[in-house]
């Protein structure tokens, strides 16, 4: 069994959590999580580079001047890719380097990911978090009590709340995410993660639900 303390909004704690690993994954692969990252690096890639070859740059396609008679080297037209402004040789072209794992896999991935943040004791639960009104101020006040204001976070919500978000979005290294939304390459970029107790719930809850 895991069991981590529970904290409020305001850094104290206020209970603890206990759960069984197995309701988040059976274990950690280290292989499938970094073939996971690497899908989602690659699918980042724009791949929008382009050249121009020969015959998309401007210009006439005659010789430049007759091949014979005049003691020079035959030349082609002003095209070539051997004269200034001519076109490129093998010419880049734009690449599509997306592609995806298995569902299953990278479902089981996010699981790993998440279970990983609470083996390495890089993971805070909150007993509930509130925010009024969109203010910058309250969500930096909660970062700091919880003693993560200098480092990067993962902020995991069990639905979308705007008032956290807006409040949310001006401060550096914080990433606010509803639990339904956790991949393992957002979970493992960051180096906390805050996940409220209503969001961990529904996550095992759907552990349970898929495996039954």
């Amino acid at each position: 069994m895991i069991s981590v303390p529970v904290h409020n909004q305001s850094g104290k704690e206020v209970g603890s959590y206990e759960f069984d690993p197995a309701d988040l994954a059976p274990g950690i692969n280290k292989q499938l999580l970094h073939d996971v990252v690497v899908m989602y690096e690659s699918n980042k890639r724009v791949g929008t580079v382009k050249t121009k070859s020969r015959g998309m740059v401007s210009g006439s396609t005659a010789k430049l001047f007759r091949q014979k008679g005049t003691g020079r080297a035959r030349a082609g037209s002003s095209r070539s890719p051997i004269r200034k402004g001519g076109g490129h040789t093998f010419g880049k072209v734009p690449l599509d380097w997306s592609y995806r794992l298995p569902k299953k896999a990278v479902k089981l991935a996010t699981r790993m990911a998440l279970l990983s943040k609470f083996q390495d004791n890089e993971a805070i639960v909150l007993d509930d978090l509130t925010v009024l009104e969109p203010k910058t101020k309250t969500m930096s006040e909660v970062l700091k009590s919880l003693g993560v204001s200098e480092t990067g976070c993962l902020l995991a919500l069990e639905g979308h709340d705007k008032n956290i978000w807006l409040s949310s979005r001006n401060i550096e290294g914080l990433q606010v995410l509803p639990a339904s939304d956790l991949n393992s390459y957002q979970l493992l970029h960051q180096k906390k993660l805050i996940i409220t107790k209503s969001a961990l719930d529904s996550i095992r809850n759907k552990s349970n639900d898929s495996e039954g």
